[in-house]
């Protein structure tokens, strides 16, 4: 299936977008190169070829979750701007109504 002219300008006018004749002549050619090279993958015999969902294997990046103490509150309360004996404080963000 070639694009045409007119299937440009209808598509054009689906995403309420304007070219110049120039642009959608241009747009009409990419668009069937395009085309033209999907045919060309579309000759490529793919039997015997398992369905890959990437093209390198991924391995998890992340480190393993390991159990371990967590820092004293107080230790933590130090680096806060503001705190009270067991929080930190922070400026009030809902306005009263």
């Amino acid at each position: 299936m070639a694009v045409t002219l007119k299937v440009v300008e209808h598509v054009a006018s689906l995403a309420r977008l304007s070219f110049s004749d120039d642009e959608k002549l241009k747009l009409m050619e990419q668009l069937n190169q395009i085309l033209q090279y999907m045919d060309e993958l579309n000759t490529v015999n793919t039997d015997n070829i398992e369905p890959l969902s990437h093209v390198i294997e991924l391995g998890n990046a992340f480190r393993q979750d390991e159990l371990r103490e967590s820092m004293p509150q107080e230790e933590i309360l130090k680096n806060a701007p503001s705190h009270t004996d067991k929080f930190f404080k922070v400026p009030k963000v809902i306005g009263d109504r």
